[in-house]
């Protein structure tokens, strides 16, 4: 966006990764969308096509069944030799991507029996299953067990506009910014001449947030979220690694947690303040209590090791061996809020910091 990357902020990850020999794509899906529909979209962005996001799926939620159709950033992706070395890739994601890039590799692994009984000639290969195509995924920031952020306020309605606000102001582009919802499947585009205000406003009011869990706003909240471990789990064949980041203190006269001022971003001050003090118990959903408080500004550090509700998956420290088929838990990134995790921010992660991750990974056996 007009020279902000979101790998890099001001820098390129991807360029300068490269440029050291570590070949790297960045892949762009939908912003608010389900992670169901996320994943269809990076699977058709990596191999190339057009997104299918399954018959059966888009019955039930009553969108399209096509998406985008995308050239591919890595079309021999999959192509592996008899004797299984090739094309494997390893997947390093960022916040909601944490859960979208475990949706991908869950269904290329076991595919969906739902879409196999429901289609019979025009099965998009992501649903056929069996298809080992993943070496590592890495995820930094995740709300693997949701965020109480989800839960509190309404992230697709004045947490968006205000955000989208704040980057047309940042930009000092106003309404003429590019900016994208890539909700093709719900016919939410933007309208030829349509100024970004009049865009966001018809995409927060559309009814699709009222009925439909097939959202990010479903997904990134606790109870959505563990709806998802319920069905995604770590696969035994892939190397799982997850970065947690904190930049909030206790405050001192009660037990919630305020931002670190030093190296928070201003901008998360007051979403750090609501999740370091929210709490909640109530009957049948995910009990929100004190452990929650401490969080990055956008997402509880407790939700970031790995999936732990009503999931199966297992959380190991790292000791310099890494385990496949359970989350590998990294040392914590303290002092890093959610935008430094990706280089945009105070204190961020260092192109130095992604190079010494792209080694590592390389070097999995």
């Amino acid at each position: 966006m007009l020279g902000l990357k979101y790998w890099g902020g001001l820098s390129d990850y991807q360029q300068e990764l490269t440029s050291h020999g570590y070949t790297t794509y960045t892949a762009v899906v939908g912003p608010v969308s389900s992670n169901w529909d996320r994943a269809c979209e990076l699977y058709a962005y990596i191999k190339g096509g057009t997104v299918d996001y399954g018959y059966a799926h888009a019955k039930k939620h009553g969108h399209n069944r096509y998406g985008r159709t995308y050239p591919g950033l890595y079309p021999e992706w999959g192509n592996l030799t008899p004797e299984g070395a090739g094309s494997k890739i390893h997947l390093v994601a960022h916040s909601m991507g944490g859960q979208t890039v475990r949706t991908l590799v869950q269904l290329l692994e076991e595919g969906s029996a739902e879409e196999r009984s429901a289609t019979s000639t025009s099965l998009s290969p992501l649903f056929a299953g069996n298809h080992s195509w993943v070496h590592s995924v890495t995820t930094i920031a995740a709300p693997h067990d949701g965020t109480t952020l989800a839960d509190g306020i309404n992230v697709i309605g004045d947490f968006v506009k205000d955000f989208v606000a704040s980057l047309a102001a940042f930009t000092g582009v106003g309404d003429n910014l590019l900016y994208d919802f890539k909700l093709d499947q719900w016919d939410l585009n933007r309208r030829p001449g349509e100024s970004l205000t009049d865009y966001t406003s018809r995409v927060v009011s559309s009814s699709i947030w009222n009925y439909s869990t097939d959202l990010a706003n479903w997904d990134l909240s606790t109870d959505g979220a563990r709806e998802l471990n319920l069905w995604v789990k770590a696969q035994p064949d892939v190397s799982y690694f997850s970065y947690s980041t904190c930049a909030t203190i206790p405050g001192f006269l009660t037990g919630s947690e305020l931002p670190h001022i030093p190296d928070m971003t201003p901008l998360l001050y007051p979403t750090a303040l609501f999740l370091g003090s929210y709490t909640r118990n109530e009957q049948g959903r995910v009990v929100i209590d004190d452990s929650w408080n401490p969080n990055d500004g956008v997402v509880n550090t407790i939700s970031q090791d790995g999936p732990k509700i009503w999931s199966s998956d297992e959380i190991v420290n790292y000791s310099g061996i890494p385990q496949t088929g359970k989350w590998n838990s990294m040392p914590l990134l303290n002092t890093t809020d959610h935008l430094d995790a990706c280089g945009i921010g105070v204190n961020v992660l260092t192109s130095s910091w992604y190079k010494s991750l792209a080694e590592r990974l390389g070097n999995l056996e």
